[in-house]
Order: C-alpha cells, then structure tokens, then sequence
C-alpha cells in the first residue's frame, strides 16, 4: 500500500540546499507538463476514471490536483517574493479534488500546468541568491524558504507522475 501511495517514497526535505540543488529542481518542474502529458494521453475516459489505488483519486483528479497545487505554489512563491514572510492560505486538495471541476476533461488542466509552468520556471531561474532565501508561513508547517519550496513541488511533480505511470504500467495499458 505504501508503495502505490509514496511510489518515489517520501519527501525528504534536505537539511541544506545549494545553488546546485535548486537548478535541477527547476529543470524538473519545467518538464513536469510535457512528461504528464505523455504519460495520458492515450488514455481513454475510463482509464482516467481509475483510482491509482484503493481510496486514492482517480488519473484524472490527480491531474487536476497538479493544476490546483502548482497554481497555489506559484502564488505562494510570488508572494514570497513580493511580502514580508507572508502567512498563505492552505486549501484543502480532498475536497477540491471532489469539485466538479475535477471532473472535466483533462485537457484543460493539461494545457494550464504548460502555461503555468513556462511562467514559473522563468520566474524561478531568475532568482538570486538572496530571493532564494526569502520565505513563507504556513499555518501548520511553520516557515517555508522558496530554495526548499522548489525541491517540494520538483518533488510533487513526480511524485505524482508516478501515481500515474505506475498505475499504467500494472494495468500493461501501453
């Protein structure tokens, strides 16, 4: 069970990050929309209505929760960078992933993570290394420095990537 719910394992946060971590995070991040959608699209509509694992989301909301993640990440980076330690605003993905929004096809999602990521990757290759060190408060959490913030979301890319290609894979559905 831990397997199909971690399938890349756990995020491990690193104690120290370097200039020479963060870069290929962004790499990761910036690919995440082209692998993603490689990975679906021959997928048919009851593929996608398919749980990656007993009481897990389907493909399809699991695409549109990395849509609904990677925009609040992306807002939370800019606010970083354009407040004093900001307090964010958590959201709770079970029930956003319930929303009929969740539903639709999924190439809306699809077409946004591309968008989304091309800005992102160009906001986050252009930080020095004093932007890299600014932060966010998340209420639960406690404080967020954006070079950590980045290797999470890398992290979140793939990890759920995985929920998805795994699920491929033992299904034989390529």
């Amino acid at each position: 069970m831990q397997n199909l719910k971690y399938p890349i394992g756990r995020y491990q946060a690193k104690q120290s990050v370097s200039p020479r971590d963060v870069a290929p995070w962004i790499d990761e991040i910036q690919v995440l929309p082209d692998q993603l959608r490689e990975a679906v699209e021959n997928l048919t509509d009851e593929q996608l209505n398919t749980c990656y694992r007993e009481e897990g989301w389907t493909l399809r909301q699991v695409v549109h929760h990395l849509a609904d993640s990677h925009m609040n990440g992306y807002m939370r980076m800019k606010l970083a960078l354009t407040e004093q330690n900001p307090t964010i605003k958590p959201y709770r993905q079970e029930v956003w992933a319930e929303l009929p929004d969740s539903q639709r096809d999924i190439s809306v999602s699809l077409d946004l993570l591309e968008s989304l990521h091309e800005r992102w990757t160009y906001l986050l290759k252009s930080l020095d290394q004093k932007q890299l060190e600014r932060t966010y408060r998340h209420p639960k959490s406690g404080e967020i420095v954006l070079k950590s913030a980045i290797g999470l979301y890398a992290w979140h890319g793939k990890h759920h990537l995985a929920h998805i290609t795994t699920l491929i894979k033992q299904k034989n559905w390529n």
